[in-house]
């Protein structure tokens, strides 16, 4: 069992915790040759691809090789400019290796954002009455999967297509959840969870269920 990341969003739809735990690590490696046939967007702290995505190489991509040579912001481990680098004729063929970026915490925080109004629109979509919302959201590559608690906190983990007893899980982190955060004199309500105990004990539970299945805890 594979899981990819664990989300906990309050009643309001803030992004209160997140955890990447198992996440695929994307990169790809090319030789190119002169003049370079997809555009680079230089700023100083990363290069990326602007325009032209192939062979899995894709918008958004971050360079973080150069012959082998890892990329630190815009110049290489010794100290050469990169963008001079790439634009000198003399220098091709080029190897060049990107990967996907992660995703920084502003964006996790807009796209839990994003869920919460999804999540009421199924709600009210349902041709029955007080409808649970989504409980389940499937891609061609990830399963999303949602428990809603009483009190409107939305707990979700990102986990492979086929993956059983997920539902089982949920309710475990939540056990978890009441344990360590809501217990801890010093949480507030809605706020950003901060918690030693509850951080090392998901990370415990998510370790033995990749190793043992659901039926482990």
């Amino acid at each position: 069992m594979v899981i990819f990341g664990v989300y906990i969003v309050n009643k309001s739809g803030g992004l209160i915790f997140n955890l990447d735990h198992n996440l695929p690590k994307i990169e790809t490696e090319k030789t190119f040759s002169y003049p370079l046939d997809i555009s680079l967007e230089y700023e100083p702290k990363r290069i990326s691809v602007a325009f032209g995505q192939r062979d899995g190489i894709n918008v958004g991509h971050h360079l973080i090789a150069v012959n082998g040579m890892q990329v630190n912001g815009a110049v290489l481990e010794d100290g050469r400019d990169v963008k001079e680098i790439i634009e000198s004729k003399d220098s091709y063929p080029l190897s060049l290796k990107f990967s996907r970026p992660k995703m920084t915490t502003n964006e996790k925080i807009f796209l839990a954002s994003m869920f919460y109004p999804l999540f009421a629109i199924a709600s009210q979509l349902s041709p029955e009455p007080k409808s649970s919302g989504i409980e389940v959201l499937e891609a061609d590559t990830f399963r999303l999967h949602c428990f809603q608690t009483l009190t409107g906190v939305k707990f979700m983990i990102f986990a492979e297509t086929v993956q059983p007893g997920i539902d089982v899980l949920l309710r475990r982190i939540y056990e978890l959840y009441a344990d360590y955060v809501l217990k801890n004199p010093f949480y507030s309500l809605e706020m950003p969870i901060r918690c030693e105990l509850f951080d090392t004990n998901l990370q415990t539970l998510l370790d033995q269920v990749e190793k043992g299945g659901v039926a482990s805890i």
